[in-house]
């Protein structure tokens, strides 16, 4: 018995060539940055021709804004399906946390754009921070701010400022990423090993088990449930050395004296 697969309709095989796009501008982007990435790269790992390209989006800026908010949409939903609504305030808080340190070493590109975008900023230069911060980070922070609220209210979490719990937790996960290469040099391990960095996000949780729960035998179930339901997400060896690398090109970058030729766009 012969099984025929359907042709796929021109507007799936249309979304699947947007999408292919899309991701080649995501690593072009992430590693080149705005004015460094060319269309003709795009186009030749995306396997379309260049015409094609232009026949999707008008320019490389509207293939850039599509590229980020492809990559906030998809931050956004992983983000606020950790915090799953049939868990307790805290363990919807570990969840987030924990989802939050797995981003970083799994979603490398999204950091790299949103570095760059912070130094455009800080250059007083156009950014898409604006549109990102209502469209993504100010529905996670509503949703963190009232499972801490959540929390405190029902005697689960310790009555501290909210947004000092959310910098302590989130904050120390952005730490050890940055930190990572003075850290290696200074003990003499390699914090970006998949071993070290399943060891951190295990002791990291269970901290904040520790510290923001006043009951530390409850806080300490909590943290294994979320350990547990939670395994660290699969990674190349190359990811956490991209991540090292984008973040020591951007850090340079912020300092330098912005070129006329390399922020224009191509």
């Amino acid at each position: 018995m012969t099984i025929h697969t359907p042709n796929r309709t021109q507007a799936e095989r249309a979304d699947l060539t947007r999408a292919r796009i899309l991701d080649a501008a995501v690593r072009q982007f992430s590693a080149n940055g705005l004015a460094g990435a060319r269309t003709e790269q795009i186009a030749e790992e995306a396997c379309v021709n260049k015409a094609l390209l232009y026949y999707y989006f008008s320019s490389k800026q509207a293939i850039y804004d599509a590229a980020l908010e492809a990559m906030a949409n998809g931050v956004l939903a992983s983000s606020l399906a950790a915090m799953d609504a049939g868990l307790t305030a805290g363990e919807r808080l570990l969840q987030f946390v924990l989802n939050h340190f797995d981003r970083i070493h799994s979603q490398q590109a999204f950091q790299s754009l949103m570095h760059q975008e912070m130094i455009r900023l800080h250059r007083g230069e156009d950014n898409a921070l604006a549109p990102l911060v209502n469209k993504v980070f100010r529905p996670m922070m509503v949703r963190v701010r009232s499972a801490i609220a959540e929390g405190r209210n029902s005697g689960e979490l310790i009555q501290v400022d909210e947004l000092q719990i959310m910098y302590a937790a989130l904050g120390a996960n952005a730490f050890y990423y940055l930190s990572a290469p003075i850290m290696g040099l200074t003990m003499g391990t390699d914090p970006l090993e998949r071993n070290a960095l399943e060891h951190r996000r295990k002791v990291a949780i269970e901290y904040l088990g520790q510290t923001i729960f006043t009951n530390r035998a409850h806080g300490a179930l909590v943290a294994a449930r979320v350990l547990a339901s939670s395994p660290m997400p699969p990674t190349t060896k190359s990811e956490p050395r991209a991540y090292q690398a984008n973040m020591t090109r951007i850090g340079d970058s912020a300092t330098a004296v912005p070129n006329t030729e390399q922020v224009r766009h191509k």
